[in-house]
Formats: C-alpha cells, structure tokens, sequence
C-alpha cells in the first residue's frame, strides 16, 4: 500500500515502479542503498543519488542502507570511508543499521564464484590484458572466445582455488563469466568476475589476493541485503544484464523478490566536474587545495563554502528524477542556497573594497551605538549593535566624483545617500594618491535622519554600507568564480585545459565587531554584497562568499 505521505510529492517512473511492485505484493517493503566505492569524497551528484536512495525509502517507510562497495583496495582509503559517512549524516539522512562493507561478504562472493565455476559458467582465463581486448571484438564485430574457455569444470575449480591461495602471479589469470562473445553488449562478453591483487585492503587486511569486480560484488551485495530496487545512474544501463544474469544463476539469488537495477540520469553540473577521477586529478595536480576547497563541487566543498544540507536537499528535488541526461544549469543550485539564507541569514556589514570616509561635521571624540535588525524580516531574530563616528570606511565602488546620471544611486560630490541604519551623508571633497587612486572622501551628516527622511522632505534615493573605523576588525574576504572556463569541462579528459586563472580572488577589508567571534560555516548576509560564512580551515578570519544577492553568471 502507498503511504498517504505520498500523495503530494512530485512522482516520477522509480516512484511508478515501486507503485506497482507494492501494489502487485512483489514486494511488502522497500528497501534500498546507497553505495559509493571509497576512493574518494562525494560530489553534487552523489547527493543527488543519497537524496533518492535515502529519500524513497523514508517515503515509503522503508529502510536505506550505507555501503562501500570496497573490492579495489589499490584506490581505497579510510579517509574516504569516514568523509562519506560525515557527508551523508551532515545531509541530514541516517542509514539503516550499521555501515555495510562489500568486503564483509567475500566468503559469500567467493562461494557463489565456485558456484559459477562448479555450473560451467565461469573459467580461469591466462589472456593477457592486450589479448583480452583482442579477444573481445568490437562494437561492429563480434568477439572470439578465449582458449581457454573450454577448460574442464573440475580444473577450474583447481585453478579458481590455487587463485585464492596466491598461486599465481598479479595479472597472470583471471577468473571470468562465460556468457557469450558475440552479444551485441560488451558487458556480457565474457567479463572479468575475479582478479589477482596482491594489495593489504582497509578492512581485510591480507586475508584476500583475489578480489571480485564491481558488476559481480554489487548485485551479489543487493541482493545479500535484501535490497528491493538498485538505483544507480545511466552508465550502468547496459550492466543491468550482467547484473540480472550474475543473480539468476544463482540458486540461493533467483527468486521473484531478487533485487533489479534501475538507472536515472546522473547530474552534470555547468563549470563543475562530477567524476570522481577527475576531481582526484584536480586535488593531485594542485589545481585546488584539497578534495574540500570551497571552488570544488563536492559536499564537504560546497559545505566550507556555506551552502547547507537543506539546501542541497531542495536542489536534488527541484532537478528532478529522469532517465535523460543534461547539462543542469548552475543557477539552479544558487538559486536553492539563496532561498534557504535569505530567510535564515542573520544580516551584517563588510567593506571588502574599503576606502575611508570622514564626516567632518560629526564630533571627533564620539562613538555612537546605533542598534541595527538581524534580519528585516523577522524581528524574532531581534538587533545587532553597530557603531557610528566620524571615520568609517566604504566601498570603493560606492563612490564617484562625478555621477553620471540622476538616476546614480551611491555617493557623488554633492550627492546625498543614506548609510544603512545611520545617516544621510553628502560628500563635498576627496583626497586621491598620486595614481589618482582615491585615498579619503570627505562628507558631511545630516544628525536630523537617524532612522526617519529628511525634514525639509528632499529625497535620498540610495543606500550604501559601512563598518565605523576604530571598531572595525580586519577580515580576508574570498571570492569565487567558475573554477572552469567552458561550462562543460566533462568534455575534455584533461581538465587543465579548461581551469580558470582567476576562479579565486582574494581581498582584504573589514566587518563589524560582532563577527570577530563568527562560527565556521554559519552563513551571513553581508548587505548588498552578498552570502558569506567564516572559512572553517583558516585560523584568522576569513570568509568565503558562498553567493551573490542575485544570478550575475548569465548577465
């Protein structure tokens, strides 16, 4: 039976099939997983993978497990395993169980391997790797079978088992599926089901020189789990047979309730990689500073950079579910974390251009405490305290000598503008260095405008930002741009030929006092520049911008 819960969320065609399976009494429960192999950190689109796997079996009051599928102990590492389980639990989901290993059903792959060998449907094979891909065929042109498919049940099993006992040399033999060399799928010529590695694996140590691959491990795994629908993403398509015939040969694995594949499109993000390998090569060559740099797309990335779990969550759902790949355009993604900070964000003011501005009519021995909102949209939120002199500093951008038009909005000679939650000011003169680089401006107050317009009712049409100078704390500032140049950097192999020079900028500027004592990763709105969280890496203050007020990428 379909839970009520249901009736209001968007479906979509894994949603239509576990309809019909409940419905039919194929299943009574679902059951699902979320299975990435350790061999590095997570990306955008694996949150959107946890979003579904994690999220459809909540809806439907099942059960979600977490497991590495750990059967390359070469490119595997604890420091993913922990990265992985931090990622998932910060996304707000929680797996059923303890975390599960691939690993820890070797004995199980194992036997079902003899199993295979003992039916006449698997065989050692001494092919090299050169000679199995000649062996294979092509995508026109049927394969040719191996020499030594036609070994005999009971020397197989001699040669399987002499294979685990460490028998022979890495990459002498393999143990292979035998399928058929002419299917027009090259997943089903007969593939690789076991390899000789002589590498120490996170979990079993040196118990194992023999290693399953990944098509034969992860349908065993499903299915040992009781696993009802195996969601994976669009690559895996023509695998789904190699899966279905690895469990229906199988005595204890080929029921009715066996697990079956299901493929939706994988994410491809504009400006963003979501490989794995790639993102890897990114970390290695220096391009970025770690697997969590704020410019990579990754989850503990996008987290430094202050984008949080709920909005990652609305991102996964508003690109919805299909079976059609595309390139999802990034505006999207920014447009889930600025709706999620704009109603949670508590406002504050940074220069991060800072140029001095004097208020020559404002007493010099004065410091005024002004009160300010922490959001104008909730006053549950309550005030702040910001400070008010006759030195404070401005954004260099929000001032010009000449405006050129009346509809300029920022400070001018003899133009008026109001200072957020303080003032009206007019600048009269300013003092610039010998590149002409402006240094000062000099203004004066009108003290009648605290919190209300002009008297005499002229009017003050912009608005500008400011941190008063003695109390102002120094902060670095960093800007991010696309890390890469084309918006479909998946196109090249070699992401350096697309790596922008310029996706980091760093400046240096001021906040107010109150954010001297910020915590890593909250978010502020600092008003008129943008979204901003203090860096949870950097032991001074630094922040990263997270977000712009608005979409400037497609302007």
């Amino acid at each position: 039976m379909m839970p009520q819960n249901l009736e209001d969320k968007p479906t979509n065609f894994i949603r239509n099939v576990i309809n019909e399976d409940l419905s039919s009494g194929k299943h009574i429960s679902i059951k699902t997983r979320f299975p990435p192999e350790p061999n590095g950190y997570l990306h955008i689109g694996h949150a959107k993978s946890i979003c579904l796997n994690f999220g459809t079996a909540a809806d439907y009051d099942g059960y979600c497990n977490l497991r590495f599928d750990d059967t390359n102990p070469a490119k595997e590492d604890i420091e993913y395993i922990n990265s992985i389980k931090n990622d998932v639990e910060w996304l707000g989901f929680n797996w059923h169980g303890e975390v599960k290993f691939s690993s820890s059903y070797f004995n199980i792959f194992y036997k079902c391997a003899e199993e295979l060998v003992s039916k006449g449907l698997a065989y050692v094979c001494f092919l090299s790797t050169d000679e199995t891909r000649e062996y294979r065929g092509t995508l026109k042109e049927p394969g040719e079978n191996s020499p030594y498919r036609e070994t005999s049940t009971k020397e197989n099993l001699t040669l399987f088992r002499k294979m685990k006992a460490g028998g022979f040399k890495e990459g002498e033999c393999v143990l292979r599926a035998k399928i058929d060399m002419s299917s027009s799928f090259m997943c089903m010529r007969d593939p690789t089901l076991y390899r000789i590695r002589f590498e120490t694996h996170h979990q079993t140590n040196d118990d194992w020189c023999i290693y399953p691959m990944y098509d034969f491990a992860h349908c065993l795994s499903d299915a040992i789990e009781g696993i009802t629908h195996s969601i994976c993403t669009l690559e895996f398509q023509d695998n789904r047979r190699i899966y279905d015939w690895i469990l229906e040969n199988l005595d204890d694995f080929n029921t009715v309730s066996r697990p079956h594949q299901y493929e939706f499109s994988r994410l491809n993000l504009e400006y963003a990689s979501t490989s794995k390998r790639k993102l890897k090569f990114l970390v290695d060559s220096n391009h970025v500073t770690s697997w969590n740099d704020p410019r990579m797309p990754t989850i503990s990335g996008l987290r430094r950079r202050g984008y949080t779990a709920a909005s990652i969550r609305d991102f996964s759902e508003r690109i919805g579910v299909s079976k059609v790949n595309s390139l999802t355009d990034i505006s999207i993604l920014e447009s889930s974390i600025r709706d999620d900070l704009n109603n949670t964000a508590p406002r504050s003011m940074a220069v991060i251009n800072p140029v001095k501005l004097v208020i020559e009519n404002y007493p010099n021995d004065k410091i005024e405490l002004l009160k300010a909102p922490l959001h104008p949209q909730n006053d549950e939120m309550g005030n702040r305290e910001i400070f008010f002199s006759n030195e404070i500093y401005i954004d260099k951008e929000d001032f010009i000598e000449v405006a050129p038009n009346n509809k300029y909005k920022r400070l001018a000679i003899n133009k008026e503008v109001r200072l957020r939650n303080a003032y009206v000011i007019k600048a009269t003169h300013f003092m610039a260095d010998e590149e002409g680089q402006i240094k000062t401006v000099y203004c004066t107050y009108d003290p009648d405008t605290l919190g209300k317009n002009p008297a005499d009712g002229r009017k003050v049409k912009g608005v500008i930002h400011f941190v008063e100078s003695s109390k102002a704390i120094s902060a670095e500032f960093r800007i991010y741009n696309h890390l890469f140049l084309d918006p479909n950097p998946a196109k090249f192999d070699d992401l350096s030929f697309s790596i922008n020079p310029n996706s980091l900028e760093i400046k240096n500027g001021f906040v107010e006092p109150n954010l001297s004592e910020a915590k890593a990763e909250m978010a502020y709105q600092f008003e008129r520049e943008g979204y901003f969280c203090r860096d949870s890496e950097s032991e001074g203050l630094v922040f990263n911008k997270t977000v712009g007020l608005r979409d400037t990428w497609n302007q």
